[in-house]
């Protein structure tokens, strides 16, 4: 053999090592991918000043609140209920939920659906909640009831109360208040 094939050979089989060796690297720097804790049947209060705000129920939690990027998953779902100031109750129930506290953004995914005493309902398939601003919003299908709408949608931009609601091309029934103007 030629020199030139010796050092073609050699070059060959240092790159098949350094791949294996930069593998390696990246399975040890899998660490910062660990969460801080699991936690099953997670079943969490939040009070402020003796007045109960939020209770959530989840069979499973994730915290990955160690990331640069931190979040907190619920990859089986999860299930909250929101205390209003005026007695109002908000319930809601999605599939998969991600939490990300530098954004205060909620990712609910899969059956999301929110309801409340007065009997409005929410339902769809995606949903992203601003817990700061207390306002939602989701790009996809939704259907919307209450005691003045029964819609069906894509696209969703509301506040929590849903006083304030903007949608997309809408199908279904919209309660309109007819006055005669003389």
């Amino acid at each position: 053999m030629t020199t030139g094939r010796y050092l073609v050979l050699l070059v060959a089989v240092m790159f098949a090592s350094c791949t294996d060796q930069f593998s390696a690297v990246q399975q040890m720097n899998k660490f910062d991918e660990i969460p801080v804790g699991i936690t099953e049947d997670l079943h969490l209060i939040y009070s402020d000043s003796a007045r109960k705000e939020a209770e959530l129920i989840a069979p499973v939690n994730i915290d990955f609140t160690n990331q640069k990027f931190p979040y907190s998953e619920f990859p089986e779902g999860l299930d909250a209920t929101l205390y209003g100031d005026r007695g109002e109750i908000t319930f809601i129930r999605s599939d998969y939920g991600i939490y990300y506290p530098k954004t205060e953004i909620i990712d609910l995914r899969g059956n999301v659906v929110i309801s409340d005493t007065t009997g409005t309902k929410l339902n769809t398939s995606q949903l992203y909640w601003d817990v700061g601003k207390e306002w939602l919003f989701t790009e996809k299908n939704f259907t919307f009831t209450n005691s003045s709408y029964d819609i069906k949608a894509v696209r969703l931009d509301a506040n929590r109360s849903f006083q304030k609601l903007m949608t997309g091309m809408i199908r279904g029934n919209i309660l309109v208040k007819d006055e005669n103007i003389d």
